[in-house]
């Protein structure tokens, strides 16, 4: 179904008591994101601030649950539109042998054309205000975190348009605002905005952009979406919500828009205007991304419909709301994805804790040796998946969704000296971990279940059969070396042993418990042993996962101990012998006074029992003082 801009997604969110609405004054700077922090990460509603301090409500949290995230796609569950993408690519590629057969797909080109976006020449429902002095402070633009750069547009929907091809583009770059009619445009250097502001700088052209906020919520989530470059976002946003979104065009530049949408922000990028510098933001990995150049965006006019709805979202450390926008992309892009890419590939999911790149895995249907190599090899250049730090390739009967079993399943399936493919290659620019920017080490994993080819001699495939007995915790805990150490999942018969060091007191603790272990039987206990820093609960397996997934550079941080034994080094960089080549940024987290104003507030927001503050549980991972964003290592 389409929904009517905000306010009609929001009357639906209402009548399925999936709202909560919360009419005292609550400040955009900081207390916003404090308190849908703790909503979003306790699986509640979504939040409707409707005292914001300007004329516009604020809507966050949208699209934080399966359930939402369905309905803002305008499905009953996430997996209809899986199921419908598949019959409609089933149908698109039955086009080969007689004419009956390519005739056979006319009924869902014919479906498809009828979701293309149409033009109008009418003024939308976004131009019922215009102002001609564009004043960006009249929105309830967010500060998220304490030390972010300024106050950042974070669900915007980019518009812009390729200079001689002419194709356009949806994507979403947050936006820091500069004044009352200047942002930064933070467009990566990965992405179609990117691309096509390098054209518009060859040919010496001032670039037209125009910035849509709210609308259908189906907007957003396709402006996310891993299309091809030159695929309209909008043609998605049709099929999803069954209606061909209407374009309008804008007053000051010839850019679409959608007609429902709330909010318009209309301008231009002039390329041969000096960068400015933007950030640092409270980012989506968990970490503050630090400031760098990125181009101006003037605003030339700002228009809204009557009732607009300003929408925003909040990232930082996971889970938060954007997790369901992937869950969202691994139902939809499935079929896609084996069409175009691997059509062996029966499932892939992104675990939470690692951001979306750092960790991806992938089931196959197995048919012949050496298939999980070659799939490995096939996703590490494809689209978005290029940007993929750990990539797991799996087979047979296994949910790849229940993690105890999935771990087990690359044990029994996996051996560390022949299934583990190490490479580098493009990263995201958001990796910190790596010592070049957005440049550095992979690692692809073969846990597929192995034909009689590929079973070369000895191996170590089912560890849980050859662990030895006698593990001794005393030896982690009866020397100066380890500050903690975890043996849970060891007991659970899932070899893997976490331990912390303190290489903020000394840059070698990595180096010298890598001698440790290799000097000791004790490693053959295990195939996988994680090393983090003191500061990291040993216990909290996700705050593990999460900070070696992210302070990791697969092909640099492994160690080889024994016949069958990897370490993984997940400490923080900036404290290693000699420092790091960059500057290693701190985790974001709310500050001791917000957290403190929320806990005296929450009564009176009507948001039911008092709900504990995420940031508490990770505050000790942030070093070097609640001022810093940058850990020093020196």
């Amino acid at each position: 179904m389409a929904y009517a801009g905000l306010a009609g997604f929001i009357d639906e969110l209402a009548k399925r008591d999936e709202l909560s609405r919360i009419t005292d004054y609550v400040n955009p700077e900081l207390e916003i994101t404090e308190i849908t922090d703790r909503i979003s990460k306790a699986g509640g509603k979504a939040l409707l601030f409707e005292n914001t301090g300007t004329g516009f409500p604020l809507l966050i949290n949208a699209y934080g649950s399966e359930k939402r995230m369905a309905l803002a796609i305008g499905r009953s569950d996430l997996d209809d539109a899986g199921r419908e993408i598949n019959e409609l690519f089933a149908g698109l590629s039955d086009t080969g042998g007689t004419i009956f057969k390519k005739l056979s797909s006319l009924p869902a080109l014919i479906k498809l054309a009828g979701y293309m976006p149409s033009r109008s020449r009418r003024r939308g429902i976004c131009q019922q205000v215009i102002h001609k002095n564009p004043d960006t402070g009249i929105l309830p633009v967010l500060k998220c975190w304490p030390y972010d750069g300024g106050r950042f547009i974070t669900l915007p929907v980019v518009h812009t348009i390729h200079p001689d091809t002419g194709k356009i583009n949806a994507g979403m770059y947050r936006m820091q605002i500069l004044d009352r009619s200047t942002t930064a445009m933070h467009w990566q250097r990965h992405k179609t905005g990117a691309s096509h502001f390098e054209a518009w700088r060859k040919k010496g052209e001032i670039m037209p952009v125009s910035v849509s906020l709210g609308g259908d919520p189906v907007y957003a989530y396709s402006a996310t979406a891993p299309l091809p470059d030159g695929i309209d976002e909008f043609i998605l946003a049709g099929f999803l919500r069954k209606k061909r979104v209407k374009m309008v065009r804008c007053l000051t530049n010839n850019l679409y828009v959608p007609s429902d949408a709330d909010i318009i922000l209309e301008g231009y990028v002039d390329p041969s205007e000096e960068p400015v510098w933007e950030g640092p933001f409270g980012d989506h990995t968990g970490f503050y991304s630090l400031a760098d150049w990125y181009p101006r965006f003037h605003i030339t006019c700002i228009t809204h419909s009557k009732k607009a709805v300003y929408p925003a979202t909040i990232v930082g450390i996971p889970p938060q709301e954007d997790a369901w926008l992937a869950k969202a992309t691994e139902r939809i892009f499935l079929s896609p994805i084996k069409m175009t890419l691997q059509p062996e590939i029966e499932d892939f999911h992104m675990p939470d804790a690692g951001v979306a790149h750092n960790l991806v895995i992938i089931k196959i249907n197995k048919s012949y040796p050496g298939q999980g190599m070659k799939v490995i090899s096939s996703l590490s250049g494809a689209g978005q998946m290029m940007f993929s730090k750990y990539l797991v390739v799996v087979s047979g009967n296994i949910d790849i969704r229940n993690y105890s079993d999935l771990v087990n399943h690359v044990f029994e399936n996996t051996d560390i000296r022949r299934d583990l493919l190490f490479s580098h290659g493009p990263l995201d620019v958001l990796d910190h971990s790596s010592d070049a920017f957005s440049f550095g080490g992979k690692l692809g994993i073969d846990a597929t279940i192995k034909h009689a080819e590929e079973n070369r001699g000895s191996t170590e495939l089912n560890a849980q059969s050859v662990l030895p007995s006698g593990l001794k915790e005393d030896f982690f805990s009866g020397n100066n070396l380890i500050t903690g150490f975890n043996t849970d999942l060891f007991n659970k018969k899932i070899p893997v042993l976490i331990v912390s060091v303190r290489r903020f007191n000394d840059p070698d603790a990595v180096e010298k418990v890598k001698e440790l272990f290799s000097a000791s039987d004790q490693k053959d206990y295990f195939r996988l042993i994680l090393v983090v820093d003191y500061t990291v609960d040993t216990k909290n397996l996700h705050m593990v996962t999460w900070q070696v997934l992210g302070n990791s550079d697969p092909e640099r941080d492994h160690h080889f101990l024994g016949k069958s034994t990897l370490m993984i080094d997940g400490t923080i960089k900036a404290f290693r012998k000699g420092g790091f080549t960059r500057k290693w940024p701190n985790v974001v987290c709310s500050d001791i006074e917000t957290i403190s104003d929320i806990d005296r507030k929450w009564e009176l927001l009507g948001l039911g029992p008092l709900l504990k503050s995420p940031s508490e549980a990770y505050r000790s991972l942030v070093l070097k003082g609640d001022d810093e964003i940058i850990v020093d290592g020196s």
